[in-house]
């Protein structure tokens, strides 16, 4: 289970789900064509991939 949570602020998430199939979303990265990294939320089933959380205008973080 990913928990995500903001280093400004101190607000956070958990748990979130796939509508799909139920399945927690796992925390991962994206490497761009630049090679820059962008945080992700994934189903481990392979459903799909959405950008991670933001809060006060940053990705919050993720602790596994």
């Amino acid at each position: 289970m990913a928990k995500y949570e903001c280093e400004q602020c101190g607000m956070g998430v958990a748990d979130m789900k796939c509508a799909k199939c139920g399945e927690s979303l796992e925390h991962d990265h994206l490497t761009k064509e630049d090679g820059t990294k962008v945080a992700i939320a994934k189903c481990p089933s392979g459903c799909g991939k959405i950008k991670s959380p933001m809060c006060c205008g940053h990705d919050m973080a993720c602790d596994l």
